[in-house]
């Protein structure tokens, strides 16, 4: 899996980061997806509560972006989860870890800061991105890097907050004893989200924890 990198870069000095429409005080979450068409198209997934908005503001504030396509895939309270079909090559900033190699895996954001967390193949490709980095323009800093090939490096194994959180209330609450002692629609009530999204945060959580904690730790 090669080297995690934490990146942060102010939202005003990269074009994705420009256009996401949030106001002071809100917030969003993006996590990858995988790949659309050819691979060159990452396709992400992205949620927040966005105050007095229409179900079509985000989609616009990207309508004139080439290969970029937004759809809704869920909606429960003031929250929205959508998938974004994205092209890094509109954007110079994840055009340049393109360049490298490079990938977002998640990210969090707000009106005036994006926080990434993005992987490299390997340390040279991360080198060339950090020095491309440091004679641009683009205000992108590196927080932290890490390799997810050793026994308890990285945040949680890689789980964002939102899974990690759901995965222990399942523990907790007995989803997973035998016989079951509660449902996802119980844990969704809890949470505050849908029957649907307790599933897909479970599903990808499990998937990132054995990913980073036990393939990897089969390998070495």
């Amino acid at each position: 899996m090669g080297v995690i990198v934490d990146v942060r870069i102010p939202a005003h000095q990269f074009e994705f980061g420009r256009r996401f429409p949030l106001r002071h005080g809100e917030a969003a979450e993006i996590e990858r997806m995988g790949s659309g068409g050819d691979g060159d198209v990452s396709v992400f997934s992205f949620s927040g509560s966005f105050d007095d908005r229409s179900n079509g503001r985000v989609e616009d504030s990207f309508a004139d972006v080439e290969g970029c396509r937004i759809e809704v895939l869920e909606t429960f309270g003031d929250e929205t989860i959508y998938a974004m079909r994205w092209d890094p090559a509109v954007d110079p900033f994840f055009r340049l870890l393109d360049d490298h190699d490079g990938v977002v895996r998640r990210g969090t954001g707000s009106s005036d800061i994006w926080a990434f967390e993005t992987c490299f193949p390997t340390h040279d490709a991360f080198a060339g991105f950090r020095s491309a980095c440091a004679d641009g323009s683009f205000g992108a800093e590196v927080e932290r890097v890490y390799s997810p090939t050793r026994r308890g490096t990285g945040a949680w194994y890689g789980l964002t907050q939102r899974q990690r959180r759901t995965l222990e209330l399942a523990v907790e609450r007995g989803y997973y004893d035998i016989p079951r002692r509660c449902t996802t629609i119980e844990l969704a009530d809890e949470l505050g989200i849908s029957d649907q999204a307790v599933t897909e945060r479970l599903r990808r959580g499990i998937v990132t924890f054995v990913t980073n904690a036990l393939l990897l730790e089969r390998d070495e």
